[in-house]
């Protein structure tokens, strides 16, 4: 009996430390673009969709789709925020400065741009880590196939789905879906 009251209780404590440790998305933190903190904390209440992205892929263009995605949904708390790799053929080599150029430039992009980071490997940045594990999103495992791959989180703070990178934005019934609630 006091071996089961024991085993009870270290079972009991280990999972109180996991849900006390546990990280969640506004509790992540990243760079933008142009070198600000930017706390997810920040986001609380609004939907996010986040997007790595490259400048010289043939998914780029989903740039233009998304720009138009954010400037048809921020008023009704969408927040798009693009994370530039170079994880995938190099396709994104530039500094953070000729990315932000290239997207102002040729797509007109105001959704919030981040500093360029690894979404895969052994440098994943901590902000796909938490995309990409089910023990720290609490929803599912994933991988980041290529780029341009879509994940979205509610006003919660909680992951939802993945859309695959050669789903452009408005061909996606998830993803449209989900913007206007059904």
């Amino acid at each position: 009996m006091k071996t089961k009251i024991t085993t009870f209780f270290t079972a009991l404590i280990v999972l109180l430390s996991i849900s006390v440790n546990a990280q969640t998305f506004y509790d992540l933190k990243a760079k933008t673009i142009d070198g600000k903190d930017f706390d997810f904390s920040s986001l609380k209440g609004k939907k996010v969709l986040l997007v790595n992205t490259a400048s010289k892929c043939g998914n780029t263009p989903q740039y233009e789709d998304l720009e138009k995605l954010y400037n048809q949904y921020k008023d009704k708390n969408l927040v798009i925020i693009g994370f530039p790799a170079n994880n995938f053929m190099h396709q994104e080599p530039g500094t953070n400065g000729e990315i932000q150029e290239f997207c102002t430039k040729n797509y007109g992009v105001t959704f919030q741009m981040m500093q360029k980071i690894s979404v895969k490997g052994d440098d994943m940045d901590p902000i796909y880590h938490w995309l990409t594990e089910k023990a720290k999103n609490g929803k599912m495992d994933s991988s980041v196939k290529w780029n341009f791959q879509k994940y979205m989180i509610d006003e919660k703070g909680n992951l939802v789905d993945v859309i695959a990178p050669g789903d452009k934005p408005y061909d996606s019934k998830v993803l449209m879906d989900w913007l206007n609630g059904k």
